[in-house]
């Protein structure tokens, strides 16, 4: 999966688009069935309607391509019996990520798409070591119990050291540091509102597609909410500064 993912962020165009809508569909369809177990079928037509609707939409940048985010989390939302609110935030969530991975990934070239990964992985994994050996008060106890303010501040401070690292070989400023911290807040909020939504659907995982690993919304969850947050800087900031 790391061997797939690394060759689809280097080649980028259609090769990447191609990888992002698939693993949106999976996620969606694994989205449905914690709500939804008892109509896999519906599921996965509704996999397949969003990997066709999100391919219109990387090809349509107009009002038409925008609406078209509307279409998958609406039917879903209405054949659900539950949680119909969930599914629609959740699957439009998911989808504007996935789209927005694409246009940062086609905006600011590979190096950027890098960075971003890389925040989320170093805020992850040292979140994790320092929650691990530190301990301490837990961050939000009712909805993600095992995570910790020591977790939490240290991946803050990776992310910080990530961005850190990209002002020595890029032309970003010191602001870059700002951000990726802010962006590591993202992500742990990404991570969080899914580990919020597993515990209230019941489940430990969003699916068992990887074994040991649970699914890929377990694994690209905090991506998720760092996409979001990053769509959102560079559309209302434009990111200056990052672009060669």
């Amino acid at each position: 999966m790391v061997v797939v993912g690394a060759f689809g962020v280097i080649l980028g165009g259609v090769w990447f688009q191609m990888m992002v809508v698939f693993v949106t569909a999976v996620m969606v369809w694994e989205l449905w069935m914690m709500i939804a177990s008892d109509k896999p079928t519906e599921g996965m037509l509704l996999a397949a309607l969003l990997a066709s609707v999100m391919s219109g939409q990387l090809l349509e940048q107009n009002t038409t391509g925008i609406l078209l985010f509307l279409v998958v989390p609406l039917i879903g939302a209405w054949r659900v019996k539950r949680e119909r609110l969930a599914f629609f935030v959740f699957a439009l969530g998911i989808q504007i990520a996935g789209w927005g991975l694409v246009q940062f990934r086609g905006d600011y070239g590979f190096t950027w798409i890098i960075w971003l990964m890389m925040v989320v992985i170093a805020t992850d994994v040292f979140g994790y070591l320092a929650g691990r050996l530190l301990g301490g008060p837990k961050f939000w106890p009712k909805v993600s119990p095992k995570k910790t303010w020591s977790g939490t501040i240290a991946g803050w401070i990776a992310a910080g050291v990530v961005g850190f690292i990209f002002t020595l070989f890029t032309n970003a400023g010191i602001w870059i540091v700002l951000i990726s911290m802010v962006l590591s807040l993202a992500s742990q909020f990404g991570d969080i509102a899914e580990s919020a939504l597993k515990r209230r659907m019941g489940v430990k995982d969003s699916s068992t597609l990887i074994p040991g690993h649970g699914g890929l919304f377990d694994r690209f969850d905090a991506l998720l909410g760092a996409s979001i947050f990053m769509l959102l800087v560079a559309r209302v900031f434009n990111v200056p500064g990052v672009a060669f």
